[in-house]
């Protein structure tokens, strides 16, 4: 790829942030630095939703190389080979409908990385000026690092032809950049306004262990639900409860979940047998159940804390929406917006989900704090 191709990618990427960028300086907000994460988790939230959108509609090869497309900035450039490949193969990945929705959600991945760069220098220019903790610079270096992995897995996505497993990881760590941005977005909001001590601080305790737990089966669950989307398993089942008439219909749990494979292959080379996607989808169905209750168990014991609520009920809601769409998208034969829909209700759940952790942890440490200093002046009694 030629230099002067690089420089337009580039050029491309500052411009994607230069308007988050702009609405940040402008706004009202003293806090800029605060702004500026809440806004790169919105942001980060859009992309995977349209990233979802970008692999249900088959759209990962749009364009076949990376990170231009033919060697090329952008489809206009690239629209002769774009045309020749798809009047080589009409039903083929390439399309200039597939390679502009590729280069746009490549675009927007760009735009991103400025923000979270942004993120890094600012954090490490205000740390070295005050060694203000509001600043402190570890977790926008982690954003940063983790973002550099997550570009390096969305080349690979396209330079290993759409492997699951690549696929999968670079879905995951998406929604794990999600979820560090809003903890880093929560402890800048508690450290503007500290929470105060929760009038019923009994059962807190409880309420951040099934918090935990609820992220351990939700990133679980997460997995399962992006292997059924890179090896294309929505389908595998085609009714509800049952899969295919069956409550355990004829499943292949090694070709499954065998990792290392190409896509629609088994680690041989053979071609996926449809009882391995049957599999995928059968364990990511019935996995589901698990997550409800877990999560619906959290949600109980959070609703009783005024500082929880709030994001119990969203949580409660977001829940609700993502086993209907889930449903639906079986029924309806996975109509595009259903799925894109499911797809950002998995999104969302991670946003919540975090939000209830960092909530229910900050609210723990506004208990203890007082009790500490309660207690200290009695152990300095003689």
């Amino acid at each position: 790829m030629q230099v002067s191709t690089l420089v337009q990618l580039g050029v491309t990427g500052l411009l994607a942030a230069c308007l988050p960028l702009s609405m940040v300086w402008m706004s009202a907000d003293a806090n800029k630095y605060r702004k500026l994460v809440w806004v790169a988790a919105f942001l980060c939230f859009d992309l995977i939703v349209f990233g979802g959108f970008t692999r249900l509609t088959d759209s990962g090869l749009g364009c076949p190389d990376w990170p231009g497309c033919y060697g090329l900035a952008n489809p206009f450039l690239a629209h002769a080979q774009i045309s020749a490949a798809e009047a080589a193969m009409p039903t083929g990945p390439v399309t200039v409908f597939k390679a502009w929705i590729e280069m746009i959600h490549r675009y927007i991945a760009m735009g991103i990385g400025v923000l979270i760069l942004t993120l890094m220098i600012k954090s490490w220019l205000q740390w070295r000026r005050s060694q203000n903790r509001a600043f402190a610079p570890l977790m926008p270096t982690l954003l940063f690092g983790w973002v550099c992995l997550q570009g390096a897995f969305g080349a690979w996505t396209v330079t290993l032809k759409l492997q699951p497993i690549i696929v999968t990881t670079h879905l995951l760590l998406g929604l794990g950049l999600l979820a560090l941005l809003v903890w880093l977005g929560g402890q800048e909001d508690n450290i503007l306004k500290p929470p105060q001590p929760d009038p019923r601080p009994a059962g807190l305790r409880q309420v951040r262990r099934l918090a935990l737990a609820s992220a351990v089966v939700l990133a679980l669950q997460l997995f399962l639900g992006g292997w059924v989307s890179t090896n294309y398993a929505t389908l595998a089942c085609d009714h509800f409860p049952t899969c295919n008439g069956h409550w355990v219909p004829p499943m292949d749990f090694e070709h499954g979940f065998t990792l290392w494979r190409e896509l629609g292959k088994t680690a041989a080379g053979h071609y996926l047998p449809f009882s391995a996607l049957t599999a995928i989808h059968w364990v990511h169905r019935n996995f589901a159940a698990i997550v409800v209750v877990v999560l619906a168990a959290t949600i109980w014991r959070a609703w009783p804390h005024a500082a929880l609520r709030p994001v119990a009920k969203w949580l409660a809601a977001a829940l609700a929406l993502q086993a209907l769409t889930g449903v639906a998208t079986v029924y309806l034969s996975f109509p595009l917006a259903i799925a894109v829909l499911h797809n950002a209700g998995a999104a969302l759940l991670v946003l919540l989900v975090t939000m209830l952790n960092y909530k229910a942890k900050y609210q723990l440490a506004a208990v203890h704090v007082p009790s500490r200093q309660a207690a200290a002046p009695a152990s300095l009694q003689p």
